[in-house]
């Protein structure tokens, strides 16, 4: 039969094994499949816009005011449970196409332009004065109507 003595321990074990089961970490990937291989391949003078699409694919957006910059966009993120993800790796690619549409340019950036931003925070940074609540509050008396601004309409008999 069963240890009663070690009924206790068995209980706390799979508790603790059920409770850790769920901290695990989640990899992810978002975007293009970047293939260095082919990123390689598409050359400035010698590609055109099919030749790239048929190299890389559609791209993952294209420039949004013209049509000579497509990006291909790729992002692997990690986080653990319901954290807050976190980029590991990415690769933005920018071809850029004349009027004829061949390639003028190839642009390749990694995670120097990942940018952590907090929308969470107490404040919004804002340009101006820096003007407490008491401020905002009471700092209009006194000011409404002056300089000859009455602020109401006047009786016209024409």
């Amino acid at each position: 039969m069963f240890d009663k003595a070690r009924l206790p321990v068995a209980v706390s074990i799979i508790a603790i094994l059920a409770l850790t089961a769920g901290c695990t970490r989640i990899r992810d990937h978002k975007g293009y499949v970047a293939d260095q291989v082919l990123i390689d391949s598409v050359q400035p003078g010698i590609d055109n816009r099919d030749s790239v699409e048929r190299t890389l694919g559609r791209p993952t957006f294209a420039a949004q005011f013209d049509d000579r910059t497509w990006y291909y966009v790729s992002r692997e993120t990690r986080q653990l449970a319901f954290s807050t993800p976190k980029p590991v790796k990415q690769i933005a690619l920018a071809v850029h196409f004349d009027a004829t549409g061949n390639v003028t340019s190839v642009q390749k950036t990694g995670m120097e332009t990942v940018v952590s931003l907090s929308p969470e925070s107490g404040k919004t940074p804002t340009l101006g004065r820096d003007r407490g609540f008491f401020a905002e509050l009471f700092g209009n008396i006194g000011r409404v109507g002056a300089g000859g601004d009455t602020g109401g309409t006047t009786d016209n008999p024409n």
